[in-house]
């Protein structure tokens, strides 16, 4: 006996909305890497690094070949100072 095309609407509409959701959210992290992949495992080297890049270019993955720094880069110091006790 075969099946009524109606009861396999619903599955449809779910794979239809898991695709959308994965595509949706692929587009949006390409987005906030500046076009690149997403990284995955990063230790503290490749954050300090990134940090860095963001601080020099405005973009978190961007990097740069110019040779000096741009204006402003040495007060953008990520260490921040210590609070004193008081």
């Amino acid at each position: 006996m075969p099946v009524p095309f109606e009861a396999l609407i619903p599955y449809a509409i779910i794979v239809t909305m898991f695709g959308v959701t994965g595509a949706g959210l692929s587009a949006i992290k390409t987005a906030q890497n500046g076009g690149k992949k997403a990284r995955w495992s990063l230790d503290t080297w490749d954050r300090q690094m990134m940090d860095r890049d963001r601080r020099l270019t405005g973009w978190l993955r961007g990097q740069t070949d110019a040779a000096d720094a741009p204006y402003g880069f040495e007060y953008n110091n990520p260490w921040r100072v210590e609070k004193r006790f008081s």
